[in-house]
């Protein structure tokens, strides 16, 4: 396999030996000199920064100091912020003060703070008693004053405030009382029922997850989750496998079925059986068993020798390849696409190019928090600036792609009480393993990046935004989400860290057809995996029709009908209603010679690592 500088240097020797008159045209331009020799001082460059982003977990240096210079200079600069910060602190104070009083004579004194929704750290028995209540009411009047102030400091950019603001509270976490044995309830509890014997188990549960991380080895309990027998289960069979898909086609389950099959997209980000986890909660179970022909594209797990792949790739090679099999295998009938997250918002390009052309394979379209407008893309953006970008390109140039820890540790990131200080209080502290669920093996099942189509990802939807401006380019043209005249299904997730619901709902200013819009509760993955009799669940559903008044989010979640349960009932009914009235003879399992079953499901890609 060539090293990464020998297509760059051959491509600078390429420029070098063009013609005179392209001599002519770069001698016009002499501080953007493209000689080799400049390719190999970036190339300097980009193997500093990857060799730098081995100390750094991918973050860069630079993005955060300048972020840290921005908030320090303008702090420095506003004595009103200043004085307002200290007269906060002051107000803290007395409010503490107040407390600790009230307390020492009412054990039920009302809190001078309260916790922020989704913050459970203090909410077990134990943190009601004193004096562990004073110290988690220290801490949130703590982490409150902490958040004044890193926010609305005047002259800041945007950017910066919410990356200093994030920095500040992972920080502060770090310190939180529920993550000092001594100081946590809970542990200390355990400490004197057991006699220390919970420390001693948890140092073993630390010692096995360290080995089992140096040996490659998932977590603890995902072996009860195997793919394709505990989960990915759903029976069906592959029926077409190029270099970066496997399609698979489910069995039915019913005498007969809905004459329009369902494509499933799911992003390659994320293996597909997210889909299909256990039999009780698997979405394609669920669809097969009501009576619908199902495909699911089961994406390959790229390695450095695919650094190359583009996004124009994984629509070619994925979404048009699968359409293809598809009307193959069911001709003369249209086709429900439906798409999860990237593989959504790529869903999304594929039907606006489509359009273009008139090519009418699609009967609708549906969207599971997949965003087309990335103008505020959540949490997730905190990772993403030119500086961090240009990082993160020189670390996959130099391995060929993004690593699936990398990617699974900024997850982790955006929820570290949930997925990581939450289990080590859990498992090391008070020594007891965290029950291994379905959801959680396969979150523990990640998926790598390739270079290029990663890079251009990053560059072409975050930063640049083109998809919603119109300049995303497709076959030498823009592809412009307008032009979508399908009926679609969107649907947001509540507590979404990766696609927040409001970023999700601009597709109704993007597109000019019906949106039925679902708001479910959950997050990114659990609310999509959102099965009937899940108990806790509900969501808010709505109708925007073509032609009428544009409303804001907020007032659409305030007009929309809220309803209990899952939302896969509506679904299933709304797909019912886009489809012919006739139910027909299942269709066989590929095609004889053209898209034969090659292999059982769930095939052989979703077992790469």
């Amino acid at each position: 396999m060539k090293t990464p500088e020998r297509p760059v240097l051959a491509a600078a020797r390429a420029r070098k030996a063009g013609s005179a008159s392209s001599i002519t045209a770069q001698s016009a331009l002499p501080y953007e000199d493209e000689d080799a020799g400049g390719e190999a001082f970036r190339a300097i460059d980009r193997m500093r920064e990857a060799l730098s982003a081995m100390a750094t977990g991918g973050l860069s240096p630079a993005a955060l100091m300048l972020a840290y210079f921005d908030w320090s200079i303008h702090l420095a600069s506003a004595p009103g912020k200043r004085m307002e910060l200290a007269d906060k602190a002051g107000q803290n104070w007395g409010l503490l003060l107040t407390y600790m009083a009230a307390a020492a004579t009412r054990p039920d004194a009302t809190p001078c703070i309260e916790a922020l929704p989704g913050d459970n750290r203090f909410r077990a028995e134990g943190w009601q008693k004193q004096p562990y209540t004073i110290w988690a009411q220290a801490f949130l009047l703590c982490q409150q004053w902490w958040h004044n102030v890193t926010r609305n400091v005047p002259g800041m950019t945007p950017h910066h405030e919410d990356v200093v603001s994030f920095t500040a509270r992972q920080l502060l976490d770090m310190f939180s009382p529920s993550n000092i044995p001594f100081a946590n309830p809970e542990v200390i509890h355990k400490a004197m029922e057991t006699g220390g014997a919970n420390f001693a188990q948890g140092f073993r549960n630390w010692l096995e997850d360290v080995g089992r991380m140096a040996m490659r080895q998932p977590p603890v309990g995902t072996e009860a989750f195997r793919v394709g027998h505990d989960v990915a289960a759903t029976s069906g069979k592959v029926v077409y496998r190029n270099h970066l898909i496997e399609l698979i086609q489910y069995a039915p389950a019913t005498k007969d079925v809905l004459a329009e099959p369902i494509l499933i997209v799911p992003a390659w980000i994320m293996k597909y059986y997210i889909l299909d986890l256990s039999p009780h909660n698997s979405l394609i179970g669920y669809l097969v068993a009501r009576g619908h022909t199902v495909f699911c594209i089961s994406w390959r797990n790229p390695t450095a020798r695919d650094r190359d792949l583009t996004l124009d790739d994984y629509r070619r090679l994925g979404i048009l390849a699968a359409l293809d099999a598809v009307s193959a295998i069911v001709p003369e009938r249209k086709i429900h696409a439906t798409g999860y997250c990237l593989g959504g918002t790529l869903l999304a390009i594929t039907a606006a190019a489509l359009a273009r052309t008139e090519d009418q394979r699609l009967a609708s379209v549906t969207l599971f928090a997949a965003q087309t407008d990335f103008s505020e893309p959540g949490e997730l953006a905190l990772f993403i600036d030119h500086s961090q970008l240009h990082f993160l390109d020189s670390m996959m140039w130099h391995s060929g792609c993004l690593s699936a820890d990398q990617m699974a540790g900024a997850f982790q990131l955006l929820r570290t009480n949930d997925l990581v200080w939450s289990r080590l209080v859990h498992d090391y502290l008070i020594g007891k393993r965290t029950p291994m669920t379905d959801l959680m093996a396969w979150n523990a099942d990640p998926t790598h990046m390739p270079y290029r189509m990663h890079a251009e990802y990053l560059q072409r939807l975050y930063l640049d935004n083109e998809l919603a401006a119109g300049r995303f380019i497709v076959d030498g043209r823009p592809a412009h989400l307008q032009n979508i005249r399908l009926p679609m299904f969107v649907v947001g997730t509540e507590r979404d860290h990766v696609a927040p619901w409001r970023s999700v709902y601009k597709i109704h200013y993007l597109t000019d057809t019906d949106v039925t819009f679902v708001l479910t509760s959950g997050g990114h993955n659990a609310g999509i995996v959102s099965e009937p009799d899940h108990p806790g669940r509900g969501f808010r559903i709505a109708l925007s029709r073509e032609g009428d008044p544009s409303v804001s989010a907020d007032e659409w979640a305030a007009a929309a009908t809220s309803k209990d349960g899952s939302w896969w009932p509506d679904w299933v009914e709304w797909l019912a209603g886009h489809s012919a009235p006739e139910r027909v003879a299942p269709p066989v399992l590929g095609v004889p010679k053209r898209y034969p079953p090659i292999d059982d499901a769930p095939g052989t890609y979703v077992h790469q690592r």
